[in-house]
């Protein structure tokens, strides 16, 4: 473990923390960040973001751990495969599971435990990244295709792009829409009142489209399909809260109260339940479901018979 420590000079007053660390070391501002965001970066001995702004006199140190290995490992993490050949795989993510290695997340990860049960995945994505074509939040479950080779990576993400990979979610909300069917058509961008979430805002928000049915109707709640037509960060999430029904076990755009004790929900109620698309190299229709896993099975049923 290397340490640095300084005290900040007059002529550095008002710099942002990680700026300032990245000029004084040499290492990189995203490597700086990363450390940041693990509590390495201190400020007076207090953990700062790196947002806080320097004031003269003032005390920082930086812990910087021994470099981790750049590849990640295969895991046997019992990942389920639902279907596999030569060029791709559709496999079901867990709750709980990030899908890439990031800070803080270096194992445990959909491409640590891809890398062990599958044969191959395809390099375009990156190290860190094999054969990801898209992303489900940490706490969302279900559908996911991987990309075993590099063509096939390709292909994919055209069909990704030209919104050729229909991908659908089923999501329990407060409250019930007033149309049976609907349509969200908001931009989605990083809140600028928060940089760590996302919102519909118009400024630097990127153009998002999220259509929803009803499919049961608990008059306190609903059971929606959701296709999911763009793939922004935190989409369906964002435009569910929008629209005045968030998602139910969302703490980060919506609430945790009655409703999610009264069912035992630990997380937010999303799961990617059914991919549709065309084989990229066969043309064959494919389409694959995922049941709800235990934990949002127990509490759908529980709010379908009103028993604890």
């Amino acid at each position: 473990m290397r340490s640095f420590r300084c005290r900040v000079e007059a002529g550095d007053a008002g710099k942002r923390l990680d700026v300032f660390l990245a000029e004084r070391t040499g290492i990189t501002r995203s490597r700086v960040q990363e450390l940041i965001a693990l509590g390495k970066a201190r400020v007076g001995g207090e953990a700062r973001g790196k947002q806080y702004r320097l004031r003269p006199g003032e005390e920082v140190s930086l812990e910087v751990p021994p470099p981790e290995p750049a590849e990640p490992r295969p895991q046997d993490l019992g990942l389920r495969v639902l279907y596999q050949d030569e060029h791709l795989a559709v496999v079901s993510k867990p709750a709980g599971m990030v899908v890439h290695p990031a800070a803080g997340h270096r194992e445990g990860t959909l491409v640590n435990a891809a890398l062990f049960s599958l044969q191959g995945l395809s390099g375009i994505g990156g190290m860190q990244r094999p054969g990801i074509i898209h992303r489900l939040d940490r706490d969302t479950s279900g559908l996911l295709v991987v990309a075993k080779e590099d063509r096939a990576h390709l292909l994919l993400q055209e069909m990704v792009r030209e919104r050729a990979l229909k991908r659908f979610y089923l999501a329990l909300v407060h409250g019930v829409p007033a149309s049976t069917l609907g349509t969200v058509e908001a931009p989605v961008g990083r809140d600028p009142r928060d940089r760590k979430k996302m919102a519909v805002t118009s400024r630097g928000g990127k153009p998002a489209v999220t259509h929803f049915r009803v499919l049961e109707d608990f008059g306190t709640a609903s059971l929606l399909e959701v296709e999911l037509v763009t793939g922004r960060t935190h989409q369906i999430r964002v435009h569910l809260s929008y629209i005045g029904h968030p998602v139910a076990g969302d703490a980060t755009y919506g609430r945790r109260g009655r409703l999610e004790r009264e069912l035992g929900l630990n997380r937010q109620f999303l799961h990617a339940h059914r991919l549709r698309f065309s084989h990229p190299f066969t043309g064959q229709p494919m389409e694959f479901e995922d049941p709800l896993p235990e934990d949002l099975a127990g509490a759908l049923k529980r709010l379908r018979t009103g028993t604890p």
